[in-house]
């Protein structure tokens, strides 16, 4: 299936839609057309859940993963371990060499070396939220900011994803450079939050104070420099098996997320296929 089947099917659905707004300082690439998602990245994934079926339980941090019987047995921070026939992990490489359990004896040494070389950038993100019919008066709906240490990217969110509605109030979403994520990493959220305001009144005196902020820390950002020589995934134990995968596999874009999905799946359908003719094969009582 070629990548650009994807962009038809959400286009199609209205997931997704070519971006039109203008965006000042946006670098183009030959050959490359720029999306947006009108309902935020998150309706993206909220589709392809929807469509697989999947349930789902959210906000649960996976501590531990180890053999058990066969299966592997995942413990979380809150809650009772569960038993799995197939792992499939694709948060930050980071976060993979942070879990406990004996996952830390099954990656081997090659392995390890190549996750531990995956690097990320940090940013700070910046959320100015506002009333219902505030005006904000820019002749753009984003721009890349090239001579800030500060402030690499502002962006009126409403207007980008064409959506604007009097009945609505606009918010404005800010990234810091990387540099600037980098250097306040630890730093008190407060006070990065008001060094970014101070620069964000400089480079747009005529923004309105608005009803709320949020600012919020991205220390896994983007993919600097992915795991080597990988083909989308990486497989850590095969019976049953434990594979891992994410843009920390292929690279931090929406093409690189693909890629490295059906990378996965490629390497999760023979276990599937297994546990079907397995089922299959299984008297009735």
């Amino acid at each position: 299936m070629q990548l650009a089947s994807f962009y038809e099917e959400l286009v199609t659905h209205g997931i997704l839609k070519p971006l039109t707004a203008p965006v000042e300082g946006l670098v183009e690439r030959e050959g490359s057309r720029n999306f947006v998602a009108p309902q935020g990245i998150s309706s993206v994934v909220k589709y392809y859940l929807e469509q697989s079926g999947a349930e789902v339980s959210y906000e649960q941090q996976v501590t531990h993963i180890s053999l058990r019987d066969g299966r592997w047995e995942v413990s979380r921070k809150a809650g009772p371990p569960e038993q799995f026939d197939v792992v499939i992990l694709t948060m930050p490489v980071p976060q993979i060499l942070q879990l406990q359990g004996d996952i830390v004896n099954i990656i081997n040494a090659s392995q390890k070396q190549q996750l531990e070389s995956v690097s990320y950038s940090s940013r700070y993100a910046l959320g100015l939220f506002y009333e219902a019919g505030t005006g904000i008066a820019v002749p753009w709906a984003a721009r890349y900011i090239a001579d800030n240490p500060c402030v690499r990217f502002i962006s009126i969110d409403n207007k980008k994803r064409n959506i604007e509605s009097p009945e609505i109030g606009p918010s404005v979403v800010v990234h810091t450079t990387v540099a600037f994520g980098s250097e306040h990493l630890d730093s008190d959220p407060e006070e990065v939050q008001q060094i970014i305001l101070s620069h964000l009144q400089r480079i747009v005196p005529s923004l309105p104070k608005p009803s709320s902020i949020k600012c919020q820390r991205w220390r896994y950002s983007q993919v600097t420099r992915a795991v080597p020589n990988c083909p989308g995934q990486m497989i850590l134990h095969t019976q049953p098996l434990l594979i891992c995968g994410g843009d920390g596999f292929t690279r931090s874009n929406f093409d690189g997320c693909i890629e490295s999905a059906m990378s996965l799946a490629e390497a999760v359908k023979p276990h599937l296929q297994q546990f079907q003719t397995q089922a299959a094969k299984i008297p009735p009582d």
